[in-house]
């Protein structure tokens, strides 16, 4: 259950970041309504998040996978639904979504994916341990750019988890919405 009410003041702003989520998602995605509970939070928020979605150094399902990974080492579960449900609609296969929690014992990934998620659960513990090969064996695969984007993005992570978490955001049912068979051509 939430820690903050998830009917915020129906400001103008309010209004129009809940128009903006509807019309985007679907659904007005609970952490809007949290954080509409402060203004300027909601603001930079919305800001830095229009911001790190032009970053394209690194390839869009690593990323995926590296975000899906760190939301599931530091137990996010809205984080882990939303995930799933923008990864799906991104075309990643669902073996590879579904297993995320469970990488390691999964055949579903190539080595590289699996160092991605290495990484980022990694970077997700308190303290980080992340390890100088692993680190060393990214970057000379990816690249100094993409490496530098990884890192950033399990960051990014971490901070929407960790916010997500606290204020006890769960699943919003967007995942369910990917398990329902599409329907037969009429």
């Amino acid at each position: 259950m939430a820690r903050i009410p998830l009917d915020p003041p129906r400001t103008l702003l309010n209004r129009i970041t809940a128009w903006y989520s509807k019309r985007t998602y679907g659904k007005v995605i609970d952490p809007l309504l949290a954080l509409a509970h402060h203004p300027k939070v909601l603001m930079t928020d919305a800001r830095f998040e229009k911001s790190v979605a032009r970053w394209n150094k690194l390839d869009s399902g690593l990323k995926e996978l590296a975000v899906m990974a760190s939301a599931s080492t530091i137990g996010c579960s809205w984080c882990m639904d939303f995930g799933y449900w923008l990864s799906h609609n991104q075309g990643m296969a669902q073996d590879k979504l579904r297993d995320v929690p469970r990488w390691r014992e999964s055949d579903a990934y190539t080595p590289l994916e699996r160092d991605v998620m290495e990484y980022a659960e990694a970077m997700s513990l308190t303290p980080p341990a992340v390890e100088d090969d692993l680190a060393e064996r990214l970057r000379r695969r990816l690249g100094n750019e993409a490496f530098v984007e990884l890192t950033a993005m399990v960051a990014v992570e971490n901070l929407r988890s960790r916010i997500n978490s606290a204020l006890g955001l769960t699943s919003q049912g967007f995942k369910d919405s990917c398990d329902v068979p599409a329907r037969p051509a009429v």
